[in-house]
């Protein structure tokens, strides 16, 4: 039987993945200190790898696909198949940022402050070019972790991943400058996605893994209102939403399905029911595949 070898970030992106998967439909079962997970596919083979090695393994074949940040895709400088941009990160949708950042009180205001000095980040080459293109000449060097501490005895600036500010903030630290902004990518490698069965197995799953991103924050909505408070219910509906009306079975009443983001949902129900709705429900979505 064929099959697909697909790498799960470790790590930050760990959770989210799993998580995702789940609501795509697929069952999945982590064992403690397991890095082969169990799901229920015989045609797909999950492997839990560092997010960092994802893009090496997939260029070199060893994975078929995998679910990456574009940040290690560009640092690593692989060729792969860019399937599916997924605007997800460890805590929800969106993107993250590799940021510049220095001690509240550096002398460093710009980008150009840094001729000359020392910066360390996980993501070097990535900003090598990002000095190279602002014509800044400065050394930077890899750092193994913990790299919100070392300015300023250890370095004069650093490049670090950032979705709130909150560490650089505890940390004493100020953002000078976005080096990178990141999304989550589904990638493949290139025989992978040239062979048509993993190319169909692949782009399918990227279409649940989209559907589930989407769904991610919305909710349904359906009830039933009278064509004399139709107009009025449907006013009320976000604008960019198109409804589904169906007419019931009782003359001049119809059914009102929509889908929308939670937070809508609380302050839109009780209008809805003043407005001459009934029989309102909301429930949660796994997929929404547009």
């Amino acid at each position: 039987m064929e099959n697909i070898r697909f790498g799960v970030p470790k790590g930050s992106l760990e959770k989210m993945s799993l998580d995702l998967f789940k609501r795509a439909g697929y069952r999945i079962n982590k064992e403690e200190r397991v890095y082969n997970l169990s799901i229920d596919d015989n045609e797909i083979e999950l492997m839990l790898i560092r997010t960092q090695e994802i893009p090496i393994y997939v260029a070199k074949g060893v994975l078929d696909a995998g679910l990456a940040g574009n940040d290690w895709i560009m640092e690593r400088k692989v060729e792969v198949k860019r399937v599916k941009e997924l605007f997800y990160s460890k805590q929800g949708l969106g993107r993250v940022r590799w940021v510049l950042a220095v001690p509240v009180e550096s002398p460093i205001k710009r980008v150009e402050d840094l001729e000359g000095k020392r910066l360390a980040t996980e993501l070097v080459e990535v900003t090598r070019d990002y000095l190279k293109r602002k014509g800044v000449k400065a050394e930077v060097e890899f750092s193994w972790g913990a790299t919100e501490v070392k300015p300023p005895r250890l370095v004069d600036a650093i490049v670090e991943l950032t979705e709130t500010g909150r560490s650089l903030r505890a940390n004493n630290l100020r953002i000078v400058d976005t080096v990178l902004e990141s999304t989550t990518w589904l990638i493949a490698n290139l025989s992978s996605w040239n062979d048509p069965w993993k190319r169909r197995k692949i782009g399918n799953l990227g279409i649940l893994l989209e559907g589930a991103v989407n769904g991610l924050g919305k909710v349904g909505l359906k009830l039933n209102v009278s064509q004399k408070n139709f107009k009025k219910v449907l006013s009320l509906l976000p604008a960019l939403r198109r409804p589904t009306v169906s007419q019931l079975a009782e003359k001049g009443w119809f059914a009102v399905e929509t889908v929308l983001d939670e937070l809508e949902a609380r302050e839109l129900i009780p209008k809805l029911k003043e407005a001459g709705g009934e029989g309102i429900v909301e429930y949660p979505l796994n997929k929404v595949v547009y």
